[in-house]
């Protein structure tokens, strides 16, 4: 039998060899495909006005490093409700029809609207004071379900709050416990809170809000010897009000985290914002790696830290002892 001319025979040599290479070229694309996963999708629902949260800047930190890279491993979508509680609903729906694989929330509001929006998803919160009494979880060592994150502990220091009020203003005879409207935790801290008072010999005023203007109208109510006792909130425009009462008014006021005392509070005692975020990125780790959420603890924040301002201690002519800034963790000057 006749060979094929030798023009024929190097065409399909060629042939031949272009097939084997988009052959192998198809095969490392599936290989090289198959080792570049999508990167796992965490929405964000808050009350914050930005989407540059302290907490949520500490969970991308956390997660950070833990190796998980932003844009390779994990990507985030935030969805911030600008202060209105009632807008974190239709936040953590859209999160949910968008294909997330994980919420994360912070606070009361935004942890019980991802709650109500998917039973499946893992959900991981932080900020948030009471979870048993915001009946987020039932039990916090099996919190059950799909959820699980990170308590402010803000029941069991709401104490600690008056106490250090009192060591700074230890002429005051009246603290008023102001919360927010329709918070369902701030029960369980004010009765701590007045079980505490008559150990420190002052009465307790409370006092729901929902606006800033409520808070202004404290003001006229205010008189010497008296102290502010902000509760946690999810929303900053209470505690701004608060914290431009406290200056305006010449007021001692304690707050929950050192964020209010480097914008000129007097004193706080609790949880970092960034630094809850930073011990959620471990929970959220763990569930990426497989764990399930309602089978992970609810933790009790890691570092309460205390802070003051000694240029509002001057402000307000209170003097700071020395065993106070022995203890503090931040003294801004």
């Amino acid at each position: 039998m006749r060979g094929l001319p030798a023009s024929r025979t190097s065409a399909c040599r060629w042939a031949a060899l272009a097939l084997a290479g988009a052959l192998l070229g198809s095969a490392a694309f599936g290989a090289e495909t198959q080792t570049a996963p999508k990167p796992y999708r965490i929405g964000v629902v808050t009350e914050a006005w930005a989407a540059n949260h302290p907490t949520v800047l500490g969970l991308k930190a956390g997660l950070h490093e833990l190796g998980l890279e932003e844009g390779r491993d994990v990507a985030f979508d935030v969805r911030f409700a600008q202060g209105d509680p009632e807008a974190t609903p239709a936040a953590a729906k859209a999160l949910v029809e968008s294909g997330v694989d994980l919420l994360f929330s912070t606070g009361v509001a935004s942890t019980l609207a991802a709650k109500a929006a998917t039973d499946k998803l893992p959900i991981v919160f932080a900020q948030v004071n009471d979870p048993k009494a915001a009946g987020i979880v039932s039990e916090l060592a099996r919190p059950g379900r799909n959820v699980t994150g990170i308590s402010t502990l803000a029941t069991e220091l709401t104490p600690k709050r008056l106490e250090m009020l009192k060591t700074l203003q230890p002429q005051a005879r009246r603290v008023w416990f102001v919360y927010a409207r329709g918070d369902v935790t701030a029960d369980a801290a004010l009765a701590r809170l007045r079980d505490a008072a008559p150990l420190f010999g002052v009465e307790v005023v409370s006092r729901q809000v929902g606006t800033p203007k409520d808070v202004a109208e404290i003001g006229h109510e205010l008189r010497p010897g008296d102290m502010l006792l902000a509760a946690d909130m999810d929303s900053l425009d209470v505690p701004v009000a608060l914290l431009k009462l406290s200056l305006a008014e010449r007021v001692p006021a304690v707050f929950s985290s050192s964020f209010w005392v480097g914008y000129g509070g007097l004193v706080s005692y609790g949880p970092d914002y960034f630094a809850q975020g930073t011990q959620a990125a471990r929970l959220v780790a763990k569930i990426i790696g497989g764990a399930r959420a309602g089978q992970l603890p609810v933790e009790g924040v890691d570092v309460i830290d205390l802070a003051v301002n000694l240029q509002t201690a001057s402000l307000l002519d209170v003097s700071v002892p020395r065993k106070v800034l022995l203890r503090a963790d931040t003294i801004r000057r």
